[in-house]
Parts: C-alpha cells; structure tokens; sequence
C-alpha cells in the first residue's frame, strides 16, 4: 500500500465516462438513509469462510514476488477460481523492485460469464511489501499483509464462491482480477529514483492496464478492494473516485447503508489516494473506484497496523469482512437481475 496522493495533474484531465452515467442526484444523493431496504435478495456472502481464506495466505509466508510464499499463494489463487468454474488467465510479467531488482511477476484474471457484454470489474492485490517501513523494529523485513494484501483477495475468493454455489446468479459479467507488484514502492528513506511514475507501487495494475488480457477490453465500471478486513476500518469516499465515478461510489455506499453498515462506510470525502484503480483510470478509462480504509484524523494514512509487523491475523475482523463481502455481493445482484 502507499500513502496519499499529492500528485493530481494527470487525473484532472480524466474525461467523463459514458459507460458509468452520473447525476446532480446521484452525486449528492446521501447513503445515510437506512430506511432503504435492498430489493434483490443476494446470497448470504460467508464472512468466515473469507476469513479463512486470509488465514490460508498467510500460511504461505510473505508474499513478496520471486519468494516461495508468492508462487505457491499465487497458485492456490488460480486453481481456487478454476475451481469455482471461472474462465482464468495468468499475465506474467517483468517488475522491478524500488531498487531495480528483477521480479517474476503475474496478474491473475479470472471471468465469470465471459460472454455477457456488462462487466463489473473487481480487483485487489495479491502482493506484500517487502519491507516494513512503518514499524520500529525489523524495518528491512517483509510483512505478512494480512490486510493490505490477504482481505482484498479473500473478498474477491468469496464473493466467487458465493456466486458458484448460489441457485440464482446474477446477468452480468465479472471479471476478478488480482494484481500483482502493487505494494513495492519505495520507503521514505530511500532517495534513489524508481523505475515507474508511481514511485514503485502499482506495477501490476500500470502493466494490466496497459497491456489488458483481451484486446480493448472495458467494463461499466470497477472497484477495487485494499485494506477492506481491519477492526474498526473506516471507508471514507476517496477522492478520486469521486471525480471519476461518483455515481458508482454513492450507489455502492447506499447500499451499505440499506444493508445496516454505514458505520464503515461513512460519507465524507477521504483523501486521494495513490492505487491501483489510478493506472486502471488512466490507461483503460474505466471509471474505477477505492474502497480503502482511512483515517482522517489530521495524519491522512490508513488503518494503525500499516506497513508494519502487525498487520497479521490477528488485525482482522470478521465484521469487516461481512460489511464489505454483504455490499458488494448485493450490488452485483441489483446490477442488471438474476439468471436461474
């Protein structure tokens, strides 16, 4: 993960999206109406069941690219969504860490009804730093990421497998797609220069982005998934996302709301944030939003643990991982109806 994007000329220059059509009323409209109800019955999305799947990245060790733990989590990845009967490409890549070293990269799509012209797009990243630059001790270690890294990825495992297993699924077309290299910028004390415009981070998706696994692909719109398991996350409405898909954020908040969980999902305008929806924005014009836990509380960063040796299991929580899962997967079924 990084910290908060200062930089904002080149998402100025974003255009308005015709795939994801926003209103004055849309964008004002407030989430914190809980007398709404969801008027689509959704499957219940099984929030221990995606906190099992935390726990079994992080049974893999760290997953800093060219580790063992990268390769064999990466691997679960791909036969977990096979499993659940999703159409599944690997993109393997060349990164380079913030100090130019090599590493054996790949992005992981996996497509559920590849034929339907609607695509959601849903992505996290699947990578852990590779050092601990928030921490006062083991600073040049890795960290295990349980959070920034293990809950974005269990979220999209889940919501794959609640779909799979559901008597009615829903129309459209979801593409899942874990990306790699995000979390390898560099840290505060390096001053050396990277070898990408986003200060090391984010190579996964830039690469994705600019080279995507089918040939001028697009999608309605997209959602990315970083941080979304700690206790007490809060999800502010980033920013960015705000320029670019403020209809998309507003409708995925009001359902939160409708669902009972407007405690995480909150209304005010979080910082911008420097992720992986920005390459995504940027290369693909897919309005792309965050869903991240921050903190506004003068310090602009994210939940207590980042960065450091802390983020491990025990920083999730299972009620986050419920307020997250039970949004998304309601959403996805309010998006265009049910197929038997």
């Amino acid at each position: 993960m990084k910290a908060t994007f200062k930089i904002l000329s080149f998402i100025l220059v974003v255009s308005f999206f015709t795939s994801c059509k926003s209103s004055t009323s849309e964008e004002t409209k407030s989430s914190s109406d809980e007398s709404s109800k969801p008027t689509v019955l959704a499957p219940d999305f099984k929030a221990d069941l995606a906190y099992e799947k935390v726990k079994k990245q992080l049974d893999f060790g760290v997953r800093v690219p060219n580790s063992q733990g990268h390769k064999k989590c990466g691997d679960w990845i791909v036969e977990t969504m096979k499993s659940y009967g999703l159409e599944v490409t690997e993109q393997s890549f060349e990164a380079f860490s913030y100090t130019g070293k090599s590493l054996d990269a790949r992005n992981i799509i996996a497509s559920y009804n590849p034929t339907a012209k609607k695509r959601i797009l849903l992505a996290a990243h699947w990578d852990t730093r590779e050092v601990a630059d928030q921490d006062d001790e083991r600073v040049s270690e890795p960290i295990l990421g349980a959070n920034d890294g293990a809950s974005g990825v269990s979220v999209l495992l889940q919501l794959a497998e609640t779909i799979n297993q559901a008597t009615e699924k829903p129309n459209i077309g979801i593409d899942y797609i874990f990306f790699d290299a995000e979390d390898g910028g560099k840290p505060e004390s390096f001053k050396g220069n990277t070898l990408n415009e986003y200060g090391g981070y984010l190579m996964g998706s830039d690469y994705w982005a600019k080279n995507p696994h089918i040939d001028n692909y697009t999608a309605f719109y997209g959602v990315l998934f970083d941080m979304v398991g700690a206790k007490g996350a809060t999800f502010y409405k980033d920013k960015i996302s705000m320029r670019v898909a403020p209809s998309v954020v507003n409708k995925i908040w009001n359902v939160a709301s409708s669902k009972g969980y407007s405690s995480f999902f909150l209304n005010p305008i979080g910082g911008d944030i420097l992720d992986d929806h920005i390459p995504v924005i940027q290369h693909r014009n897919i309005p792309m939003i965050d869903i991240i836990d921050q903190k506004i509380n003068g310090t602009q960063t994210f939940f207590d643990h980042w960065h450091t040796h802390d983020d491990n299991l025990d920083a999730i929580d299972v009620n986050t991982l419920e307020a997250v899962g039970e949004t998304m997967i309601q959403t996805l079924y309010e998006e265009n109806g049910i197929i038997q």
